[in-house]
């Protein structure tokens, strides 16, 4: 039997006038004219329009149709009004999560279920589109290993891993990210396998770990991938922070390959803080006192720079590397000077 079809609320009452109209038009001879001697009285049915159905479950039908992005804005005022079912549902301030060093902001669609998360070694089965062609990520069902594998090296992979690591099993979401243009960036995470977090790892585990993770930095970095290497060497040293004093050797290496990544991606403030750390533990460490001298360079400040080539050259007067910075340092002072001087001579002159 089939089911007749279902007439919102208000539009059998609105099509019942134009039905009659057509029947018997000379009974409405200047509709216009009535409608200017009844102004204080509207129609029911336009009242009865305003009436919708629950917006939620428009929401979920077709959420990407109906929410606007984080960082988008609100809709001109100067367009033409809209229902009530038309409008989208605000967003509420939990369903928005930011990655504390603000890589990407993450848009929950649907929520997770339990309180779980994916950790080092769980092996996640996720949902992913919109990824831009040549990230190296497959569109469609895949199977990731937090902490393990080479999609971990691209930026892509980065920001992957992070915004699993905030996700509950069944979430799905849309990332935002700064400067992104194009499709919404999707991810679903259908299931995971229980891991571990890097503190519940005993330290000859996380040992294991970080010198794996510091060789494939060493390759990334030889085959001109500063950004993948500065990734790889930034986990292990999230790995051996957590060893107990006075910590893995491992970490004066890391932070001085580190500094080398930063100063390759412009990051001359960061440079000289990954200097420090090894300078603290080692304060003849050539490499570092060479690369704090470039970064303090970089940064304008002439005389630190200076400071710390000379230090290397008194160690190793023949290191061309330290020359040659130094000279540059020193040139770049002495236009400093001669700018300064002319300054004042048109001053006082």
């Amino acid at each position: 039997m089939e089911t007749p079809p279902i007439i919102p609320v208000g539009e059998k009452d609105i099509c019942q006038p134009q039905q009659q109209w057509a029947k018997d038009p000379q009974k409405n001879p200047d509709s216009t004219t009535q409608i200017r001697q009844q102004p204080q009285e509207p129609p029911i049915e336009v009242l009865e329009l305003q009436v919708s159905p629950d917006p939620a479950s428009q929401i979920r039908e077709n959420p990407q149709g109906t929410e606007k992005l984080a960082g988008g804005l609100e809709e001109d005022s100067d367009k033409s009004p809209r229902s009530a079912s038309e409008m989208p549902e605000p967003l509420q301030a939990s369903d928005l999560w930011y990655c504390p060093d603000g890589s990407f902001v993450k848009k929950i669609i649907i929520r997770g279920r339990g309180l779980d998360k994916p950790k080092l070694g769980s092996r996640c089965r996720v949902l992913a589109f919109g990824f831009p062609f040549g990230s190296g990520l497959p569109e469609g069902w895949t199977e990731l290993t937090m902490g393990l594998g080479p999609w971990r090296e691209e930026t892509w992979g980065d920001i992957i891993e992070k915004c699993l690591e905030s996700m509950c099993q069944g979430e799905e979401a849309e990332l935002q990210l700064p400067g992104h243009c194009g499709p919404p960036v999707t991810l679903t995470l259908a299931s995971f396998t229980q891991g571990q977090d890097s503190w519940e790892l005993e330290a000859s585990e996380k040992e294991t770990l970080a010198r794996q993770e510091r060789a494939r930095g060493t390759e990334l970095f030889r085959a001109g991938n500063p950004e993948g290497a500065a990734r790889c060497y930034g986990r292990a040293l999230r790995l051996l922070l957590t060893l107990p004093p006075p910590g893995s050797p491992e970490r004066t290496v890391l932070h001085a390959n580190l500094a080398a990544c930063q100063l390759l991606l412009g990051q001359p403030h960061l440079a000289a803080q990954s200097c420090d750390r090894v300078l603290e533990r080692e304060p003849g460490h050539l490499k570092a006192l060479y690369r704090r001298g470039v970064a303090q360079a970089a940064l304008g400040n002439l005389e630190k720079a200076t400071a710390d080539l000379k230090k290397v050259l008194a160690v190793d007067p023949k290191n061309r590397a330290a020359q040659e910075e130094l000279g540059k340092v020193i040139f770049q002072g002495k236009k400093q000077d001669a700018g300064l001087a002319q300054g004042l001579r048109k001053m006082f002159g």
